[in-house]
């Protein structure tokens, strides 16, 4: 059953379904890390409800930020949230296969890619028997080559690709964006509890960069139960 969701930012709103998808922290954490500067142009790749461009219009002045989604029921439910936050100028959903995506987006024609992707491939855990929930954890419908060969597509030299992943899939990830001519420039990780494993990574690559990786320091998601750091309540609440 869908519900609106307050996003506790700019009294921006957004249409969920748990049936189908809803967003995650992974989510707020990209859009924490990722920047659109004045007058640049961004794609969301695999944009599932809409929420990344969204919110990505209260933290800068991009022209325009596009989100890509291949299931029709997502788009359709992510163009309402557009509308709902009177949006339409600012935020445009595509639906469409990322594979098949230079039919939308021009190459080389955009300044910010972004993408919260599926983390896991066929070696990793069980398919959910709800395809729409499936689609999202697993490679199904777009693999990580795909989401950084058409990311670095559209971008322009010089611009900026965002991804957020699981720190299991780094090596692949570090080794499919050079193949791709993305240069990794920043990377974060993000630890649940100080005293537990990564399970996230926020990775900023620059499309024809120079080599010269910068490691952030750690972010920590929570300094007690159900209580999240400072750091953490900015990006959810500022």
């Amino acid at each position: 059953m869908e519900r609106i969701d307050d996003l506790e930012r700019d009294n921006l709103k957004i249409i969920q379904n748990p049936d189908k998808f809803c967003f995650g922290m992974d989510a707020v954490l990209l859009t924490g890390f990722a920047a659109v500067k004045p007058g640049e142009t961004m794609v969301d790749i695999g944009t599932g409800n809409g929420v990344i461009p969204i919110l990505m219009t209260s933290k800068g002045e991009g022209i325009m930020h596009y989100g890509l989604e291949i299931q029709e029921d997502m788009a359709e439910m992510a163009e309402r949230s557009v509308k709902l936050n009177h949006l339409e100028e600012k935020v445009k959903i595509i639906c469409c296969d990322v594979r098949e995506s230079s039919d939308v987006i021009k190459n080389h024609s955009i300044d910010v890619v972004t993408c919260n992707p599926p983390y896991m491939n066929d070696e990793h855990g069980l398919k959910n028997d709800n395809r729409s929930l499936a689609i999202a954890r697993h490679e199904i419908t777009m693999t990580l080559d795909d989401a950084i060969r058409e990311g670095c597509r559209m971008l322009r030299s010089g611009g900026r690709y965002y991804m957020v992943h699981r720190p299991h899939r780094l090596v692949d990830i570090l080794e499919t964006m050079r193949k791709y001519r993305l240069e990794p420039k920043r990377m974060r990780m993000v630890y649940p509890f100080a005293d537990k494993e990564a399970n996230m990574v926020l990775i900023e690559a620059f499309k024809d960069g120079k080599p010269f990786l910068k490691i952030e320091k750690p972010l920590i998601v929570y300094k007690g139960r159900d209580e999240y750091t400072d750091e953490v309540k900015k990006l959810y609440y500022e």
